[in-house]
């Protein structure tokens, strides 16, 4: 087995030889001419000239070696549904679901909107745009219509795919409402409405315009829709990002060059096995959806499990039982879930039995120590293994890559640079790379960004670049607008955002590296940073902290004792310029659905501002919670 080292150097510096061989990794019906077209920088055109189809990498070509081993999981604890679907089974369904969008008019180049819960059906619904050449664009299922309505415009997509409702903790989220509100709003008129009704909420259908899925679906029982072979170039995908303005970003992925990183990722990153059974905890309105739920997993041959739920309900062991249940192996899930399981009976982690399961990997926000500790003493020192990327790359910038060579993880750190990724450390005012060790400068990516990557912002060439390619000073290269540092062994560990870098009286803060020294108290089970307004400083730190233990949080004497040994933690691990202005005790941090904390919507509140659109909050009394503690005293 070749040394990382090697590895590395060689996706760097014999790119296309590299990368060549790693296109052996899935099936082409025409070879590609080229493998790197970095012709007109910062665009890369990957696999110019091959054909290929996602669909079939993901089941078509399983199907005479695996088609009666389990493809996908689907598990519902909102509803009580478990559903396992073989290759063969999700390759009848895929076609059925082709079938009817092309009876609905979709053809090759297509946009399909899919504005589902994470139910099988939109499986069928991504793989079946996949295998007719539609490019699908997700979106959030439950995102508020104003929101939606800019997606339909900027998509303008044939068909909406979607559904009556989801559920949440046991009560239904009625969808059709928003989406038919959404459709008034938008400019752009869809041909046609898809509907899944599972019978959760009542729907009124919209005559001409809405068909449901069970009727059409019957009438294409026997349906055979051969995979339409694209160019490696075509798109396949748009998922849409925020951004610094209120517009989001719909971020563009290629097919060809995508199939090709994810088979990459599943051998050499997460060490997947045909055969073996994939669970990832996301959900499908991330790119962690697309990429680990749908299509990494499938292109390797795993059983991949769907889940519809929360990680607490019917309780805290739910997903150990089915680590157990379907003999997981690899599973991914998010710190921010890991620190909702902290809240947890760690009895749990330890109830089921998880010998199957080999890693957990965990992504989305950086994983500081305290948690990464928690939870691998708590699984009898499974390995944890963070990874850091974003929803423009579609995999891993950081990772270790055991599959090429066993690395040791460090706490706090999400590994080295991945192949393919020719990672810098630069200063953000001139642009100067940042060689020496623990020097914390902004991660850029020199070009071509390779395969997987976004290929552009969707009709939006120009923003592209202005965005990704043009906040660091004399050089193009990628910014992932992230603060890091790397040691002598070539790890990084991740400091925030560089747009949330607080100035505080001309010292420079990263929310990230306040947070870190916070959770490291005994009681603090999570917390977020932000920067508010300060008309002296400038800005000032405000911390919001979620206990372990919240017996005391009615006792203002204990939480004011308390606030000042969080304050000295702080001082003891980053100075007394770091200590935030005030550290505020609450029960439960405004995140979305998916775990991720709203930090700008608290940054709002503490500012007096309109936080915006909350339509994806979890918990809307959390951040109310906020409100009511730094309201003015009157």
């Amino acid at each position: 087995m070749a040394s990382y080292a090697d590895f590395y150097r060689r996706s760097i510096d014999d790119r296309d030889a590299f990368w060549a061989e790693q296109a052996q990794l899935i099936d082409w019906q025409t070879p590609p001419q080229t493998v790197c077209d970095y012709s007109n920088p910062p665009f890369a055109r990957w696999f110019a000239g091959g054909t290929t189809n996602l669909c079939h990498n993901a089941v078509d070509r399983h199907l005479a070696e695996r088609g009666d081993q389990p493809a996908l999981i689907f598990v519902s604890t909102e509803t009580d549904q478990e559903t396992i679907y073989t290759f063969r089974q999700l390759h009848a369904e895929v076609q059925r679901m082709a079938a009817v969008l092309q009876g609905l008019g979709v053809k090759k180049g297509d946009r399909v909107l899919i504005y589902m819960p994470m139910i099988a059906e939109a499986c069928f619904a991504m793989l079946a745009c996949a295998r007719i050449g539609a490019i699908h664009s997700v979106v959030f299922g439950g995102f508020a219509s104003g929101s939606l309505a800019t997606r339909i415009d900027d998509a303008e997509p044939t068909v909406i795919v979607s559904a009556d409702a989801g559920s949440r903790a046991g009560k239904p989220v009625p969808y059709k409402h928003l989406l038919d509100e959404a459709i008034q709003l938008a400019k752009h008129k869809p041909k046609a409405v898809l509907l899944v009704d599972r019978g959760l909420a009542p729907m009124k259908l919209v005559e001409g315009r809405d068909q449901l899925w069970g009727a059409l679906r019957e009438a294409n029982l026997n349906a055979q829709v051969p995979c339409e072979w694209v160019d490696a170039t075509h798109p396949s995908y748009t998922l849409y990002t925020s951004g610094t303005t209120g517009k989001p970003k719909g971020v563009q992925r290629d097919t060809g060059g995508y199939a090709v990183a994810l088979a990459a990722s599943m051998r050499y990153i997460y060490c997947g096995n045909p055969g073996e059974t994939f669970f990832s905890t996301s959900d499908i309105g991330w790119v962690v959806g697309h990429s680990y739920i749908i299509y990494g997993p499938l292109i390797g041959g795993m059983a991949t499990i769907m889940y519809e739920g929360t990680p607490v309900r019917p309780d805290g062991g739910i997903w150990w039982q089915l680590v157990e249940k379907y003999k997981v192996t690899v599973m991914f899930s998010a710190p921010t879930a890991v620190r909702v399981l902290k809240k947890q009976d760690p009895a749990y982690l330890t109830k089921y039995d998880l010998s199957s399961l080999r890693t957990l990997f965990l992504a989305g926000e950086p994983l500081d120590e305290p948690t990464a500790k928690w939870i691998s003493e708590g699984l009898k020192g499974k390995p944890i293994v963070d990874n850091y990327w974003q929803t423009e790359t579609g995999w891993p910038i950081l990772a270790v890559c055991n599959g090429v060579e066993p690395t040791p993880t460090k706490f706090g750190s999400p590994g080295k640079a991945v192949y393919g990724y020719n990672v810098k450390l630069l200063d953000d005012q001139t642009g100067a790379e940042l060689t020496g060790a623990n020097q914390k400068g902004v991660i850029a990516i020199e070009g071509p960004l390779p395969p997987g990557c976004m290929q552009t912002v969707w009709r939006d060439d120009a923003r592209f670049v202005n965005t990704y390619w043009s906040s660091v000073p004399n050089k193009l290269v990628y910014s992932t607008f992230d603060w890091g540092i790397r040691d002598e062994d070539g790890y990084y560990f991740i400091l925030g955002r560089t747009d949330d870098v607080i100035n505080v009286a001309g010292h420079r803060l990263g929310t990230r590296e306040i947070e870190e020294a916070i959770s490291s108290h005994p009681n603090v089970a999570e917390v977020a940073v932000v920067g508010v307004a300060d008309q002296l400083k400038g800005q000032v730190a405000m911390a919001f902290a979620v206990l372990k233990d919240a017996g005391q949080l009615d006792d203002p004497a204990a939480m004011l004792k308390l606030e000042g040994e969080v304050m000295k933690v702080v001082d003891g691990s980053l100075g007394a310029v770091a200590r935030p202005e005030r550290v505020r005790f609450v029960t439960v941090l405004p995140k979305t659905r998916s775990g991720k904390l709203l930090r700008r919507a608290v940054q709002a509140v503490c500012e007096g501002r309109d936080p915006g659109d909350l339509t994806t909050m979890e918990d809307p009394a959390a951040l109310q919670q906020i409100k009511d503690l730094v309201a003015p005293v009157v």
